[in-house]
């Protein structure tokens, strides 16, 4: 069984469809999402619409969450765009059923998906949907043994937009250290599987994972897009700051 996991899309659209296409590509069973659907960027609706087509199963975000109730830990500029991205839920293309519906999916989103061996959070295993696991992370030994003991196996997240792999030997491997394909064995792991709408690991290419089971591999995959449609958008929408569409370009 072969699974695209996809996470952190935040409202971009072209990287989206971008990273579909190359799904299509490499034919797989599922797509699942670790969520942040929304936030940040100039298509929330229009990337919902398209999860909720295309995805088996999706996970709560803290960006999802933030547009549900009230956010927590937010910066001013994500602060402003979660109060916009809300306005557009509500005012935004559709009938009112599919405004409707677009609600009705976020508000209905679990924290995590459990499958045996396999979890599947936004987050961390210990909090999936607000907790932040960093590369750094590794020079704690107690915390990652905190989180290796939330693990059956291998759990997958997103969150932080920095793809890699946590090993309980307390190291992080990145995709170019694997030469994008890790194999799974009998060792518990934490696996990022990057940013598909924001990538902040100086790639500014769309990132997802291909999830082998049958062959136990995690396989890293980059996509280019057309930032500067997404971040032309960003610039006309005086409620978005302009600091998001420059992001997107240095992949930071």
């Amino acid at each position: 069984m072969k699974r695209a996991l996809i996470s952190d899309i935040h409202g971009n659209l072209e990287a989206l469809q971008a990273v579909l296409e190359d799904i299509n590509e490499v034919s797989v069973d599922d797509i699942y999402c670790l969520g942040d659907i929304i936030g940040y960027g100039p298509n929330p609706c229009e990337c919902l619409d398209l999860v909720m087509k295309r995805c088996k199963a999706t996970i709560l975000g803290n960006h999802d969450q933030a547009a549900l109730f009230d956010p927590d830990g937010f910066n001013p500029m994500a602060l402003q765009a979660i109060y916009w991205t809300r306005d557009q839920l509500d005012n935004g293309p559709g009938s009112p059923v599919q405004v409707n519906k677009r609600w009705d999916f976020l508000g209905e989103l679990p924290r995590q998906v459990d499958e045996g061996e396999f979890k599947f959070v936004h987050g961390s295993p210990r909090d999936p949907t607000n907790e932040y696991v960093f590369p750094e992370y590794v020079f704690d030994q107690r915390k990652m043994e905190i989180l290796f003991g939330k693990v059956e196996q291998y759990c997958f997240m997103g969150h932080t937009h920095l793809p890699g792999v946590f090993t309980t030997e307390c190291e992080f491997i990145s995709p170019d250290e694997c030469d994008h394909v890790y194999a799974l064995g009998r060792d518990k792991v934490l696996v990022n599987v990057g940013s598909v709408g924001q990538p902040r690991d100086d790639n500014n290419q769309s990132c997802y994972v291909v999830l082998d089971s049958d062959k136990r591999t995690v396989t890293y995959r980059r996509v280019p897009y057309d930032i500067d449609k997404t971040a032309d958008k960003i610039y006309d929408i005086p409620d978005l700051s302009d600091a998001l569409g420059d992001r997107l370009k240095h992949g930071r």
